[in-house]
């Protein structure tokens, strides 16, 4: 394993850098909404190059990390946290300018508590509950949506006629996103019930 290599592999420097470049979308995001919520389109387009590279790269250091044989602790902690921060710093964007609705923020946000708790309490007991298929749907779905929506800003502020259409598409992918988020939440409480409930 990794952890005899030290944690600055490839794959942890990828995922440190798409926490540091997470703030830097939310500034540009932030200055897209000018005054009276006109958006910019430059700015609203760098914004979506840049959420959807950050978003690429989850692909890319979990790759470099299995293909180097660089699985290390460090890089199993903070992937996920990377995940969290991507997800979350583009729904609070949204959110303060009225984009997305404040329950579907709520149940994204109470999910994640919820599931990273279960988590805390099986490690505590030895136990491992690892990401499962409907967890991983979740995300993707959720990070598409995302995309999309910043695509739809982009395509408003530059008053291009499909733009009512991609939001629609992106708005339809947040429902589906908030279903998952619930089903693939239950789910891991009903497979780890013992963990919470006893055997």
């Amino acid at each position: 394993m990794a952890d005899e290599k030290g944690i600055w592999t490839p794959a942890n420097i990828v995922t440190c850098v798409r926490i540091a470049f997470i703030p830097v979308f939310m500034v540009v995001g932030s200055l897209a909404w000018g005054e009276g919520g006109v958006v910019s389109p430059v700015l609203m387009g760098l914004a979506f190059v840049i959420y959807v590279t950050l978003s690429l790269t989850d692909k890319v250091d979990g790759y470099l990390a299995r293909s180097r044989g660089e699985i290390t602790d460090f890089g199993k902690f903070l992937d996920p946290i990377a995940d969290k921060l991507l997800v979350f710093s583009a729904l609070l964007l949204f959110l303060e300018h009225g984009r997305v609705s404040l329950w579907a923020v709520f149940i994204i946000l109470l999910r994640e508590f919820l599931v990273s708790a279960l988590r805390m309490v099986a490690s505590a007991n030895g136990e491992v509950i690892a990401a499962d298929a409907l967890g991983k749907a979740k995300t993707a779905v959720t990070m598409v949506s995302l995309c999309i929506y910043l695509f739809a800003f982009f395509a408003e502020g530059a008053s291009l006629a499909f733009a009512s259409f991609f939001l629609l598409v992106a708005q339809a992918l947040m429902i589906a996103a908030v279903v998952l988020t619930v089903v693939s939440g239950v789910q891991y409480f009903w497979n780890a019930r013992h963990v919470v409930f006893g055997r």
